[in-house]
This record gives structure tokens, sequence and C-alpha cells, in this order.
């Protein structure tokens, strides 16, 4: 029974919980939708809607607390470039859950939960000629996320000459096989 509980902990310790919806609400905003239990999709509608809200005002400050929930830069990059333009219009009520039937194993009740505005079947059936041929241009290439991490620039000038040095060098002789090692006989006990 759950009487009076405000949040539903899903069988897990705060840090677990926190760290399943943090991961689920990345995959949500970078693949707008996902497929997950009932239980877990009406726990990261609650986590998420609040971050889309915040992401209608593009400041430092708003995307430091969203990154302070999601802790992935990818996500909160895509949420307030992409995401928060095609809601800026909409009040609330940013996801939906839709019920698939139940998972073959252990029977849990199976659910897609997806935003609103990026269901492009939905968006299609509504406005067949405004919203197909812009679905279709707008899909950019994926690109691959950048590191803060620095690299070394290699040329190709670089490898050239390794590849020329490597190949000039003389190759040295193999070596001979060892003479096996004679190991010690194994003690037992009690002899």
């Amino acid at each position: 029974m759950r009487h009076n509980r405000s949040i539903n902990h899903l069988g897990r310790k705060s840090g677990h919980r926190k760290a399943m919806l943090a991961n689920m609400a990345s995959s949500l905003i970078l693949h707008k939708r996902i497929t997950t239990t009932v239980a877990k999709a009406k726990a990261l509608r609650e986590y998420v809607e609040p971050l889309i809200t915040k992401s209608k005002d593009d400041s430092t400050h708003s995307r430091r607390m969203v990154f302070s929930y999601l802790k992935q830069k990818e996500a909160v990059t895509e949420l307030f470039r992409i995401v928060a333009p095609k809601i800026a219009t909409r009040p609330g009520g940013y996801t939906r859950i839709i019920k698939i039937g139940f998972r073959q194993g252990d029977a849990a009740e199976m659910a897609f939960i997806e935003l609103v505005d990026f269901n492009d079947a939905v968006l299609a059936a509504a406005a067949p000629a405004e919203k197909a041929a812009p679905a279709a241009e707008a899909a950019p290439a994926e690109k691959k996320p950048a590191t803060r991490r620095s690299r070394a620039k290699k040329t190709t000038e670089n490898n050239e000459a390794k590849k020329a040095a490597v190949a000039a060098a003389p190759k040295a002789p193999k070596a001979t096989a060892k003479a096996p090692v004679k190991k010690a006989p194994r003690k037992t006990q009690g002899k």
C-alpha cells in the first residue's frame, strides 16, 4: 500500500532511482521516444516535464539547473536547441504515454513515452500538406558529440614519414625458443 506516499520509489534506493531517471530522461530527449514499463514512464513524466519547462528560458542558469538533473551535455544541448523552440507555445503536457501490452517473462505492463511534438505519424495525420515536407528536410546527419579532452592532431606528412621509416628499417631476426623451466614438485598436505 502506498498510503500518502508522494512519489513512486520504483523499488530502488534514492541514488539508483535518480540515476535511472536521469538516464531515461536523457534518452527520451535524444531519441524522442523510449519503451519502458508504465510505472517508470509515469515517474519519468514527473521528472522530465519540469525540465522541459525550464528549457523555454535559454539562460546560463536554466542550462546549469537542467544539467544538474540530466548529467549529459548532449541531452542538454538537444533540449535547448531543438526541443525548446518546438514546444515554446505549449503550456504543458509535453509527453505522452501509450500502453503497448505486457512484457513476456514477468508480465510487466509496458508503454511508450514520447515527446508530443515529435511524433511524425500523428503530426502527418493532423496536417499532411504542411508537416510532411519539412519533416523530410529536417533530418540532419548524426554528428558525433565533441569531447572536452584535447587530442593530438595527426598530419598525413607525419604518418607517411613514419611508414617510410618502418619500411626502410632492417628487420631483426626472430628470437629462438627458450628452454622450458623445470618446476619444483608441488607440496601436498599430510605427507
